[in-house]
C-alpha cells in the first residue's frame, strides 16, 4: 500500500524541509499558536488521507456527547462555501464537506462548523454557543495555528508512516519525526484478530516515545442501509451480485470485507472526496445494467453517500439498489479502557 517514487525523492527532501522549517516557527513561537480555555482535541495523520480520521472522531463523539457540549470543527475539504459556516438539519456536503455533513447527520445534537481558520471557527462557536465545553478538530494534526491540549495521530497499518517519505515521493505530509508532537497514536485498520507477536512488532517499529501512549484499532462493519427507494424494496443473500463505488483514499478494507461475503463483487473507484456528477450515475447505471444477473446491488460508503444525496442525481440515483454501509471502530483487548480513560483524563485536567 505504501506509495514510494524514489526518483521524486528530492523533491521529496524539499517539502519536508519546507513543513520541518514551518514547525520550527511554530516550536520556536515565531509562528503564533492560539491556546483555548477550554479541551481542545485534534484527530490528524502525517498522511495525505485514508487513515480512517472520521470514524475515529465519531468515536469521540460518541464516547463524550452525553457528558460535554461537543463542537466539531473541520476545514470542510472540497465544500462550495467558504469561512464560517455553522451546520443545522439543512446542510449538506456542498456547504460543509462530505465528513461534517456525515457528522450532522449523525450526531444532531452537537455542534458541526466548518473554517478554514479552526482559531477563527473556535472563536466563532464559543460567540454563537458560549457552553461549548469540548472541541475536536478534524484533520488538524498540520493546522498548528491552534494549540491542540491533546493530540492523535492516526496511521494506516498497512501504511504506517515509519515507511513513508514525504509528498511527492511518497504521500507524508512532513518528515516522520512529525510523530514526535502526538500524544497518542492509533494504529488503524488492523485485520479483527491481531495476533500479539504482530503487535509487539508494530510497537516496536513505531517506537512510541515516553510521553506517547499506542493503541490498536479496527473497523467494525454495520449492516447494508438502503440509500434509494430501489433498495428498499431490494432482497439479498450471499448470491446477490455486488458493484462497489467508492471514492475514498483507501477503499482496500471494505473491499475486502465484501469479499467475505460473496466473490461476485465489481469495483468503480473514483478520487478521494469525489463530487459526483449526472454523468457518473449514467456511468454506474451502465455497468449495473451490464451485470448478467438478475440478483444485483450497488453498495457504498458512508462518505460517498453523503456525496450521492445530491438533489441533481436524486431522480436517477433511486432508480437504482444503493446500499451504503455503516462504520464504527472498534479497539483491541484492553486498548479501549486505557484510551477512554485517557481522554477522559485530558478533559478533567484541562477543566479544573
Amino acid at each position: 500500500m505504501n506509495h514510494f517514487t524514489p526518483f521524486l525523492l528530492p523533491l521529496g527532501l524539499l517539502y519536508g524541509t519546507a513543513t520541518a522549517i514551518r514547525n520550527l516557527l511554530f516550536d520556536t513561537k515565531i509562528l503564533p499558536s492560539k491556546k483555548f480555555n477550554v479541551p481542545v482535541i485534534s484527530v490528524g495523520n502525517l498522511t495525505t488521507g485514508g487513515t480512517g480520521k472520521t470514524p475515529h472522531v465519531e468515536y469521540l463523539i460518541r464516547l463524550l456527547k452525553k457528558d460535554y457540549n461537543i463542537a466539531t470543527v473541520s476545514r470542510g475539504y472540497k465544500r462550495k462555501t467558504s469561512g464560517f459556516v455553522l451546520g443545522d438539519s439543512n446542510s449538506d456536503y456542498r456547504q460543509l464537506g462530505d465528513e461534517p455533513a456525515q457528522f450532522i447527520r449523525k450526531f444532531p445534537d452537537i455542534t458541526v462548523a466548518v473554517d478554514e481558520s479552526r482559531v477563527r471557527g473556535i472563536k466563532s462557536i464559543l460567540k454563537i454557543k458560549p457552553k461549548t465545553n469540548l472541541f475536536l478538530l478534524d484533520d488538524a494534526y498540520q493546522h498548528r495555528y491552534v494549540s491542540a491540549g491533546l493530540k492523535i495521530l492516526l496511521t494506516d497499518y498497512r501504511n504506517l508512516y515509519t515507511r513513508n517519505y514525504p509528498l511527492p515521493a511518497g504521500n507524508l505530509r512532513e518528515f516522520r519525526c512529525g510523530s514526535n508532537r502526538a500524544d497518542i497514536i492509533i494504529v488503524t485498520k488492523t485485520d479483527k484478530v491481531l495476533p500479539s507477536m504482530l503487535r509487539q512488532h508494530l510497537v516496536e517499529e513505531i517506537k512510541p516515545k515516553r510521553h506517547q501512549r499506542l493503541y490498536f484499532s479496527y473497523i467494525s462493519y454495520g449492516q447494508l442501509t438502503p440509500l434509494t427507494d430501489a433498495a428498499k424494496n431490494t432482497a439479498i443473500d450471499k448470491s446477490t451480485n455486488i458493484l462497489l463505488i467508492a471514492g475514498i483514499a483507501n477503499p482496500y478494507p471494505l473491499e475486502e470485507h465484501i469479499r467475505k461475503t460473496t466473490d461476485k463483487l465489481e469495483t468503480i473507484l473514483f478520487p478521494d472526496h469525489y463530487q459526483y456528477r449526472l454523468s457518473d450515475i449514467h456511468s454506474i447505471q451502465n455497468r449495473f445494467n451490464d451485470i448478467f444477473s438478475k440478483k444485483k446491488i450497488i453498495v457504498t460508503t458512508e462518505k460517498d453517500a453523503m456525496r450521492l444525496s445530491d438533489p441533481t442525481l436524486k431522480d436517477l440515483l433511486n432508480k437504482l439498489p444503493v446500499f451504503y454501509i455503516p462504520i464504527e471502530i472498534a479497539f483491541h483487548n484492553s486498548d479501549k479502557e486505557k484510551f477512554d480513560e485517557d481522554i477522559r483524563d485530558y478533559i478533567n485536567r484541562s477543566i479544573k
